[in-house]
Parts: C-alpha cells; sequence; structure tokens
C-alpha cells in the first residue's frame, strides 16, 4: 500500500526510553491493542529497537521502544545502551520512564545529562500506578521536577491502560503537523520473522531462570508458507553461550524444548492467523555476547 503523502495530520516519532524493566514494552502493546513488543517479569528482556506505529484518524505515532539504560559492561550490553541512546537524536519527542517501584531521581542520575543532550522535549510517565497509592506518588513527582524540567509528568498504569489517552492527547499536542510516514493500516515496520524469533525468546525468558535467559539468542533459519494449506513451517536456532546451558533449554527428555516450542507455538499462531508448524534447534555458540561478528549477525 503506498503511503497517502498528500494527507496532512499530526505525525512524527517518538522514543520510549528509561530504565530496564519499568513497562515500556508493555505499554507500547497496549497503545496498539497487540502484541509487537515482547515483555516479561525480568529485566533487559528488550534488546533491539521495536517500532509500534500507532494510527488515528488523524495522526500517526512512530514509537520506539528501546532497551533500558543500565549502566553496562559485556559487549552486548554496551551495544543495547548505545541503541537506546541513538535512538534520541532523531525523534521529536521522548516519553522518560518510571513505575512507582524505581522511584528515586538517584537512581537514574545519568537521566538529565542524556536528556538534555537530546535536546527534545520530554513526557515523564509513571507506570504502575495501581502498585501504590494516591498519596506515594505525589513525592515521585516533587522529586523528579527537580531532576530535568519535563513538559508534562503522567502517572499510568500501563497494563490496565489506565492514563494512556492522556499521554496520547499530550504527545499530539507536541508532535509537528505533516504527512503519514508509514502506510495507515501499518502497525509495526518489523518483519514476521523478527517478531517470531522474539516470541520464542520472551518464553525462554518466562520458562527459564538465573542467566539462561541472558545468555540466548534465537534465529528463524526458515520461513515456508503453504497458502493452501494456511500453514507456515517455521525453523529457528536458539544459541546459548555454554554446554550446561544447552541442557538446561532442551530439558529432562527435551521438556523444556517442548515447553517453549508449544507456547510459541500458540503466541506465533495468533500473530499469523495460520496452522504454524515450529521446530527448534538447539546449539552452543561460545561466549557469543561477547563476539562482536556474531552480534552483528543478530543485527546489533
Amino acid at each position: 500500500m503506498n503511503i497517502q503523502s498528500s494527507k496532512q495530520l499530526k505525525s512524527g516519532i517518538v522514543a520510549l526510553a528509561g530504565p530496564p524493566n519499568v513497562g515500556k514494552s508493555t505499554l507500547l502493546n497496549s497503545l496498539l491493542g497487540q502484541k509487537i513488543s515482547i515483555v516479561s517479569p525480568k529485566p533487559q528482556t528488550t534488546r533491539n529497537r521495536i517500532i509500534g506505529i500507532l494510527n488515528g484518524d488523524d495522526y500517526q505515532i512512530i514509537m520506539l521502544d528501546t532497551p533500558g539504560i543500565h549502566r553496562a559492561r559485556s559487549p552486548l550490553n554496551l551495544e543495547m545502551v548505545k541503541i537506546a541512546l541513538d535512538s534520541l537524536a532523531d525523534v521529536d519527542v521522548i516519553v522518560f520512564m518510571i513505575d512507582v517501584t524505581f522511584p528515586l531521581p538517584e537512581k537514574v542520575a545519568d537521566a538529565a545529562q542524556y536528556l538534555n543532550r537530546a535536546g527534545k522535549p520530554v513526557i515523564l510517565l509513571i507506570n504502575k500506578i495501581d502498585l501504590a497509592a494516591r498519596d506515594d506518588i505525589l513525592p515521585i513527582l516533587q522529586a523528579y521536577r527537580k531532576l530535568f524540567p519535563f513538559k508534562e509528568m503522567i502517572p499510568v498504569s500501563a497494563l490496565r491502560r489506565d492514563g494512556t489517552d492522556l499521554l496520547v492527547k499530550k504527545l499530539l499536542e507536541l508532535l509537528p503537523t505533516g504527512p503519514p510516514l508509514y502506510p495507515l493500516d501499518m502497525p509495526t515496520d518489523a518483519t514476521e520473522r523478527f517478531i517470531v524469533a522474539e516470541m520464542i525468546r520472551e518464553k525462554i525468558f518466562l520458562l527459564t531462570s538465573r542467566e539462561v535467559p541472558y545468555s540466548t539468542a534465537v534465529m528463524v533459519d526458515s520461513f515456508k508458507e503453504d497458502e493452501k494449506k494456511n500453514k507456515i513451517v517455521i525453523q529457528a536456532t536458539i544459541f546459548v553461550a555454554r554446554k550446561s546451558q544447552k541442557g538446561i533449554i532442551i530439558g529432562k527428555k527435551g521438556s523444556m524444548l517442548k515447553q517453549i516450542r508449544v507456547a510459541a507455538t500458540k503466541e506465533a499462531t495468533k500473530l499469523l492467523g495460520a496452522r504454524i508448524v515450529l521446530k527448534l534447534w538447539v546449539k552452543v555458540q561460545k561466549e557469543w555476547t561477547k563476539d562482536e561478528h556474531f552480534l552483528q549477525e543478530l543485527g546489533f
């Protein structure tokens, strides 16, 4: 479909930034009304920049779900933080997100520095207000007023869509008028292969523990559609950093790998609207999080 270049509407790019595990991906999925970005209770689940496209009758908001900004050491984590900070350079508005369980500005002391450097209007979003009493939120707002001159400070519950309408309204006040940047029926620019790989990785985060989720990567090797049978056969490889992790991912008699496959198949079926045949392999790629060539293959 061609972009309607002559149509003028509120159209711009918004970066969702902030510390890990504050609900950026949940917010994006909530605003879109469908799952584009994976979520888990573990921090640093999001590794790549995910684009979600929020279309309305008179607006198009391009939302960038970025990896959590944190003090990193490994090449993988350093690249994740670089992706997040680089995303701030070419946007119209930044939504800096925290949550009520992560209330003090001292824990994000570097935030003012990179927000100032970006030179963009910034909205502070305080997420997970369903977990706090109303009286607990005011001191958080007062503390963050001293950190940075935010254009707005909005308490929300991304999970319950409480406050998200106000966020959209305030974003539209700050975005420029112009033509849409993407087709008006397009929810994301991510490929189906990428989203399926992310779904598999999400199930690993949810079903395994300790360092295992952070030591895994997923590549979709083939994606074959059979339109006559409304079937898609997907083959993917799960990479781990050590042999012991391979055993954990496979599980006793293949039990863990089966759980991952079944859960990911269910999610992919919902996304793609077809019968999914998902085949998974597990391979050891030694210390891949420190291998710059392999990270490039993964798209970093």
